[in-house]
């Protein structure tokens, strides 16, 4: 089964396997699990692939924002209510406690609740019963709940903010999700999976990182994670208008150093007057080259270049594409 989180999350990095190999041992449990890490690592992604892969598959996946709704509507979305249990309630409706039966309900953004929307949190998943808005009857339940939140949430307890029993009931299995620039090897390989991606959806050629593109990337921080780099493939390829090669001007400026997105750049072949590169250069951009040819595997790169895999680490880890720590 961690082969498939693996090949799903396009990971190559030892912080990601170490983390997905978690995942796949508690997709195969009914615990409840709480996914922590910024935004835009894939928390809600991880949390349906768990489902997908659990007993559960055959349920439905029921997802919430708990930031997005003021108390009220988010007690009332997750437990339902009865009729004229309050203003416009004009029947009684199922809450997603109920809809998500036989399957998994995700709770992200669990650190937004109020107290009083935690302590029925609490009570629903320590009795499995929950009392729709306006009710004096218990509903039970039966669904596996996963949590996500891009808050520390033992600080939150730490400062009276989140409750503690509730703290403890959510983490059974605590999965923090590291940030892109501290898995810089999942880079390439999850460009090209976006790559193909948008290629597929605007039904363009097929089209590869230009060596300049790659170096660009595995050097930008990616403050916005995942999400931020799926937003700069799918902007480069439509601008790279049917190159075979995504060329750096066509990434966001702040990913490629650029001013402007529409600012012209020097071809990618030096011409008469231009600066020519060092060795040094022309080899890091052949061995960037080599590894997008064959998708970030080091082994296969290495033998393609005629050296040993721990030179091509070493040389890696200077220049960056492999984050010093992971």
């Amino acid at each position: 089964m961690t082969q498939r989180f693996l090949d799903a999350f396009n990971a190559r990095s030892s912080a990601m396997r170490e983390l997905l190999d978690v995942a796949a041992r508690a997709a195969a449990s009914e615990v409840t699990v709480v996914i922590t890490g910024e935004s835009g690592t894939g928390k809600e992604r991880l949390a349906r692939f768990i489902h997908d892969v659990s007993r559960r598959r055959e349920g439905p996946f029921v997802a919430i924002n708990c930031g997005a709704l003021p108390e009220n509507l988010l007690e009332s979305e997750l437990f339902g209510h009865e009729k004229g249990a309050f203003t416009g309630a004009a029947g009684s409706r199922e809450g997603l406690f109920e809809a998500a039966r036989s399957g998994t309900l995700f709770l992200d953004e669990i650190g937004e609740t109020s107290p009083a929307t935690q302590v029925r949190l609490l009570r629903a998943l320590q009795e499995r019963t929950i009392r729709p808005v306006g009710a004096n009857r218990e509903v039970p339940i039966d669904v596996r709940v996963i949590a996500a939140t891009n808050r520390d949430l033992a600080a939150m307890v730490d400062a009276g903010t989140f409750r503690t029993d509730l703290y403890f009931r959510l983490r059974v299995v605590p999965l923090l999700v590291p940030p892109l620039r501290g898995r810089r090897e999942d880079i390439l390989p999850l460009s090209r999976h976006f790559i193909a991606q948008t290629c597929a959806l605007n039904r363009c050629g097929p089209c590869a990182l230009s060596a300049e593109a790659l170096d660009a990337l595995h050097r930008y921080s990616w403050p916005g994670n995942v999400r931020e780099l799926e937003n700069a493939i799918e902007r480069a390829v439509v601008l790279s208008e049917g190159q075979p090669h995504i060329r750096l001007h066509d990434l966001p400026p702040e990913v490629s150093g650029g001013p402007s997105a529409s600012a012209p750049t020097a071809p990618e072949s030096p011409a008469a007057g231009e600066r020519v590169m060092t060795l040094a250069e022309v080899e890091k951009r052949h061995v960037l080259e080599t590894l997008a040819r064959f998708a970030g595997h080091r082994r296969k790169t290495a033998q393609a270049l005629g050296i040993g895999e721990n030179t091509l680490w070493r040389r890696l880890k200077k220049w960056g594409v492999i984050a010093s720590d992971v």
